[in-house]
């Protein structure tokens, strides 16, 4: 799976959470969850919760602490999948 990929998926993740149309518009690796697509805290536990659904993972509090943007959350689910398959 490349990053195109991973990014188009967690755009439809987001989706249903963003209050900042014109910047779920633009999303990049750089967008921030809270500041730039309005997502309140409330909805990101949800957005991981969908995430941990989507990809059959766990993520722990500490990854949870650091998913602030695209690119961390990119970079955590990159991590869990590949340590998904060294437990297999």
């Amino acid at each position: 799976m490349n990053k195109e990929d991973i990014i188009e998926q967690l755009k439809g993740i987001v989706k249903p959470y963003v209050a900042n149309q014109e910047a779920f518009e633009i999303l990049t690796e750089e967008t921030d969850f809270i500041n730039d697509l309005k997502i309140n805290s409330a909805n990101l536990v949800d957005v991981i919760l969908d995430i941990e659904e989507k990809y059959n993972i766990i993520i722990d509090n500490e990854s949870m602490e650091r998913m602030i943007n695209v690119k961390s959350a990119m970079e955590i689910i990159e991590t869990k999948l590949s340590e998904k398959e060294v437990d297999s």
